[in-house]
């Protein structure tokens, strides 16, 4: 059992390999996988796997394999201040992800059927809120969990500019995941063994692609044997900012923008990471067939405008990859200071009292 792309030593060398394989394609989606390790998404004692290209079950707890969630995220064309739907939210890797990419005034909802799931994504949110210098790069369009069947949606809920669902979709289903989008929106599910995206073009006109044949599995059905009746899932009401959340959003925003004008004038990378230097690593042909543990499949990618044009070399020949003008450096070399978070230093240094610029920081730890 293999993975689409090589396994990385750490998040940036995963996301290295899963653009050198153009699964991950645009820059807003790379910073988004960058910004977020996937290994905080994993119990402590399967950490070891975490940057392999596979799928990660234990009980409920579910992570697709990096390659699926970087073609999501490049399908569903994410834009800020878009809504966005959820469905089988599992973790919250991937909602969290594209919380990054809405921004502050986007909405981001996700319905799961486990509640044991719930409160472990909700851990893993609160986590990442609080403990990771990458948050503060971004305005976060926080994720909000409900339990429940996503068969079960309240036909008065809102329509969501894009929609995710993260298990097999029967053909019965098809039409009313379509209804759960806007005009213009985009669907992104599994459906007859193949991931595919589908855009509303109009009221009752769809357009449809296959992206890549997979296998998930199916979507549970509704269980109504001990009471007869459904369990309405109702979602989030689509609330206003606060006063008190505007004004964080704008103070950090302003902030920000100073601290990037600052450093420009020293030539410095501001809240930017300094640029890194590549590994030297082996390149390997991507693979046609793909077999991923716990009932996920990838069976070969079915559009691919790139498939190995100049790719001549033999699969076990190896490149070493440079930075622009300078040799690999040693791995002592490769050792830098931690990165500064530079909105942090900022806010503490406000002649502001102690309380607002905890609330400034999200009350974060570090």
């Amino acid at each position: 059992m293999g993975g689409a792309v090589s396994a990385g030593e750490d998040n940036d060398e995963l996301i290295d390999n899963l653009k050198e394989a153009q699964y991950i394609r645009t820059e807003l989606v790379e910073q988004a996988f960058r910004a977020i390790d996937r290994a905080d998404y994993y119990l402590e004692e399967f950490k070891d796997n975490a940057y392999k290209d596979l799928a990660w079950k234990h009980g409920n707890i579910h992570l697709s394999a990096p390659c699926i969630y970087s073609e999501v995220m490049e399908a569903l064309d994410l834009q800020p201040g878009l809504s966005f739907l959820n469905l089988g939210s599992g973790t919250g890797y991937l909602s969290s992800m594209v919380g990054l990419i809405l921004g502050p005034f986007g909405v981001n909802h996700g319905v799961e059927l486990h509640s044991d799931v719930i409160e472990y994504a909700k851990q893993k949110l609160d986590f990442f809120i609080k403990t990771s210098d990458s948050f503060d790069k971004f305005e976060f369009c926080e994720p909000s969990f409900v339990t429940g069947n996503c068969l079960e949606i309240s036909p008065d809920c809102t329509q969501y500019d894009r929609v995710y669902c993260g298990a097999g979709v029967q053909k019965e289903h098809e039409d009313y995941m379509k209804n759960l989008l806007k005009v213009g929106g985009i669907l992104v599910m599994p459906l007859e063994e193949k991931l595919t995206k589908i855009t509303r073009t109009g009221p009752s006109a769809w357009e449809t692609k296959k992206i890549l044949a997979v296998s998930f599995a199916p979507l549970i059905q509704p269980n109504h044997a001990d009471s007869g009746k459904s369990r309405l899932v109702h979602l989030p009401p689509v609330a206003v900012r606060s006063l008190q959340d505007l004004a964080r959003i704008a103070i950090r925003g302003t902030l920000k923008k100073l601290i990037h004008q600052e450093a420009l004038s020293r030539g410095g990378p501001g809240l930017k990471n300094p640029p890194r230097f590549k590994r030297r690593r082996v390149r390997r042909r991507r693979m046609e067939t793909i077999v991923f543990l716990d009932k996920e499949v990838f069976a070969s990618r079915i559009s691919n405008p790139s498939d190995d044009n100049n790719n001549t070399h033999n699969p076990e020949d190896v490149e070493e990859e440079r930075g622009d003008e300078e040799e690999t450096p040693q791995a002592s070399e490769l050792k830098a200071e931690p990165p500064v978070n530079f909105l942090r230093e900022k806010v503490l240094s406000l002649p502001l009292p102690d309380p607002l610029k905890y609330y400034l920081l999200y009350y974060r730890e570090k």
